[in-house]
């Protein structure tokens, strides 16, 4: 990271913008495919102001129910001035054309994440487009998860796409579409802040309009930094390190299929475990801990907690190795009847590993 002379500038954004901001926004609009990107301190700050600007339209509000929590708490600041909001299945296009066409006049606004990594799958992004732009209306999105991973023209030798410009590159969608993008780059990019893309007219009004603009600190110096080196290595190695970790989840896919264990669709680095049925989680969990493995442990309801395998374009192929073993292992310690429905109906998972010794999941092709 390059150096800095001060940590902070001491003022807010609204009065001055921090040494290198106005560069880092310009090479996120190029990456993107937004017209204009406004940095921010975190997806909170953005979607707080953001959906006051909105809530002070005349407008309905249209939230997919995968939606991420902070973005559903900016739509509950517009609910509070008293903004209609109506909630549609996931990813269901047609649902939400049915309540828009039902919901009167106004200007839909829809309200969504980039991808799902629970279930693997990307959102309408486009169907949602069309829905909204004959009524005049806009699409807002949290692209956190797909920013730095999805990209353009995804192919055998870029399972991801190229560029990792996130959802719009991956769907084609051009800079002039009536969407906002808000997104981390604490994800892939390992930056802790934040942005707001979109059509340059409405970014320039949020960038007048914003509270936390005036009244919050903006993104520290040692933050901008993280988002200049992430965006350089990007640029010079971003593909190739796409091209590391799309082998390793392979890996982890292979593996978790020889043991019935796999629970999504797709090569998302976020891999949800399907676990056979009254198997504990929390268990699982804990038993992973005790060899070496972190996993992410899923709040649910009672009862229905789950878990997921993070992996990363550093991680070893003798690490994942490791954690699918203890992962079966752990699931293999549950009492026999909690594994009826699992691949062999109820047969020891470790019997798959045995009668098939050796290195079960090597990469190859485009993987599971």
């Amino acid at each position: 990271m390059a150096e800095w002379e001060r940590l902070t500038t001491g003022k807010p954004a609204a009065l001055m913008s921090p040494p290198g901001a106005g560069e880092i926004e310009s090479k996120l609009a190029g990456l993107t495919g937004c017209e204009r990107v406004l940095l921010g301190p975190s997806t909170l700050h953005l979607f707080w102001d953001l959906f006051g600007m909105l809530g002070a339209r005349d407008v309905n509000l249209f939230l997919d129910a995968g939606a991420y929590p902070i973005a559903r708490w900016g739509v509950e600041r517009a609910a509070a001035r008293g903004r209609p909001v109506r909630v549609f299945p996931r990813h269901d296009a047609r649902a939400l054309e049915e309540a828009v066409a039902a919901s009167g006049g106004r200007p839909p606004v829809v309200v969504a994440d980039g991808f799902c990594p629970g279930c693997g799958t990307a959102a309408p992004l486009r169907a949602y487009l069309e829905c909204v732009e004959k009524r005049g209306g806009l699409v807002v999105f949290d692209d956190t998860q797909a920013l730095g991973i999805f990209g353009q023209s995804p192919g055998i030798w870029a399972p991801y796409g190229s560029g990792g410009g996130g959802s719009l590159r991956l769907a084609g969608i051009g800079c002039r579409a009536p969407v906002v993008l808000v997104s981390s780059m604490a994800k892939a990019f390992g930056a802790p802040l934040a942005l707001l893309g979109g059509g340059a007219r409405l970014v320039g009004q949020f960038e007048r309009d914003s509270a936390t603009r005036m009244h919050c600190s903006p993104p520290s110096a040692a933050a901008i930094g993280a988002a200049a080196h992430a965006l350089d290595s990007n640029g010079r190695w971003g593909d190739f390190w796409r091209w590391r970790l799309a082998q390793r989840v392979s890996s982890l896919r292979r593996g978790l299929a020889c043991f019935g264990l796999l629970g999504a669709r797709g090569l998302f680095p976020v891999q949800p475990l399907h676990l056979p049925a009254n198997v504990s989680a929390a268990k699982v969990h804990r038993r992973l801990i005790d060899c070496g493995v972190r996993t992410v442990l899923h709040r649910g309801n009672p009862g229905d907690a789950r878990i997921s395998l993070v992996i990363t374009a550093c991680h070893r192929f003798s690490e994942i190795d490791h954690a699918v073993e203890c992962l079966a292992e752990a699931v293999d310690r549950e009492p026999q009847a909690a594994r009826k429905g699992a691949k062999g109906n109820g047969k020891p998972i470790a019997a798959f590993r045995k009668s098939d010794p050796g290195r079960l999941w090597e990469f190859g092709g485009d993987g599971v």
